[in-house]
């Protein structure tokens, strides 16, 4: 198995290597600390003007939100206590000469509109420590675990009591979520009302997310296979399966948009949308990376338990975080959202607002309009985000006292406080 995905990973690379243009942008990009850093200001400007054309405005991170600082602060103690800044781990693979001539083909996208673009300003400019919260999560459990004494790892590449295997499952983890979010912007165009250049545009971004996505992801089972470790293998492979059931839920309609069913959601259901969408590949990530240290199996199934938890923390404080901020863009509130389940739950279905949300296709500001004025269902979402909290706190008890320990704490704390 190990030999196969090896094999595939390099004939993706070869393939793509035959792509790459007298423009090579990683070039311009020098290493410090296992990061990617400009070399000049102007790859630096070339980088940014390709993926966001438009003025920097606010907006809400992947794990931040009203507590901005405080998930800031958390997460920069993080990144020291690991050894090094992660902010920017994975551009290895993303600023390789095999990608360069993807960047900059990728200028034709600016102005089309295509959901690509939008994924290359969030990966690459909205805020510093988007990005890598993942792989971060896997290193800080990686060290408050600690080495072992039978593992057969040699300590000659640990880095701040993390060894190397567990630093490339982070960059793997993060990889694999970084492919699954390109993938993500394909455009549906037997949908879409197109014709002439709006067409040719939709279908020059979608055949480049292709690409890109591919190419990660051919890059992750090359990753797997250094790690020689079959039951890892298998364990990242069934997160990989997670992402894809994640598209076929109760919770999605035939063209994977948000949906809650006319018959009604329950918790039940949202916990399995999210754990296959999102908290599968941390808990999993979590577990593997004490399967590499051999650690015992009570402490694997605890590396499990709080990936798992705060991946549900997580997705639902994104989904608070619209109701109690200004911001009225709602863009993670669908029908499916938590608290539009609960709203319908509260309602039993008998207003004209739960006959809405049982509508598709139903807008984010739509369920936003439905949901502010409701403190009931708000209240208790941020109980049930709480709770989540609590769980994940509760799984890092079997983990020895350690800055390490503190540190998820602290991020936990982070993505359950308003």
């Amino acid at each position: 198995m190990l030999r196969l995905l090896s094999s595939y990973g390099n004939m993706f690379s070869s393939r793509a290597t035959s792509l790459s243009s007298a423009y090579r942008l990683a070039s311009e990009f020098g290493t410090f600390g296992g990061n990617f850093l400009p070399r000049s200001p102007a790859a630096g400007s070339y980088l940014l003007s390709t993926v966001n054309p438009y003025p920097r405005r606010s907006v809400f991170s992947l794990w931040g939100g009203s507590k901005a600082t405080e998930w800031s602060r958390a997460v920069s103690e993080a990144e020291k206590i690991v050894g090094y800044s992660t902010s920017f781990l994975s551009l290895r693979c993303l600023l390789s000469d095999e990608l360069s001539n993807v960047a900059m083909q990728m200028r034709k996208l600016v102005g089309t509109g295509h959901p690509l673009m939008k994924t290359a300003r969030r990966l690459f400019y909205d805020d510093p420590h988007v990005l890598q919260t993942r792989g971060l999560l896997v290193l800080l459990i990686s060290k408050a675990a600690g080495p072992t004494p039978n593992n057969s790892e040699s300590t000659d590449g640990m880095t701040s009591g993390i060894y190397q295997s567990q630093r490339t499952l982070a960059e793997i983890a993060e990889m694999l979520h970084t492919a699954c979010l390109i993938h993500k912007g394909l455009v549906n165009i037997k949908t879409e009302p197109l014709n002439g250049d709006a067409l040719k545009d939709m279908e020059f971004g979608n055949k480049m997310a292709i690409l890109s996505g591919d190419f990660l992801l051919a890059n992750v089972s090359s990753g797997l296979a250094t790690l020689n470790n079959t039951h890892v293998v298998e364990i990242i492979s069934s997160a990989l399966g997670d992402l894809m059931k994640a598209e076929f839920t109760r919770l999605r309609d035939d063209e994977c948009n948000s949906i809650q069913p006319r018959d009604g959601a329950t918790v039940e259901d949202w916990e399995l949308q999210t754990f296959y969408s999102s908290g599968s590949l941390m808990a999993k990530s979590c577990c593997a990376a004490l399967i590499l240290a051999d650690h015992p199996k009570r402490l694997q199934d605890a590396a499990f338990e709080f990936g798992k938890q705060i991946g549900y923390a997580h997705r639902l404080h994104q989904e608070i975080q619209q109701l109690v901020t200004d911001n009225d863009n709602g863009n993670d509130l669908t029908a499916a959202s938590l608290p539009a389940i609960l709203y319908t739950q509260e309602h039993h279905c008998i207003n004209r607002q739960c006959e809405l949300l049982a509508q598709e296709p139903i807008s984010s500001k739509q369920v936003l309009n439905i949901l502010k004025s409701d403190k009931e269902v708000l209240e208790k979402a941020k109980k049930m985000c709480s709770d989540y909290g609590q769980s994940a706190f509760s799984a890092l008890d079997l983990f020895p006292k350690s800055e390490a320990k503190n540190a998820l704490k602290k991020i936990v704390k982070a993505v359950t406080t308003f």
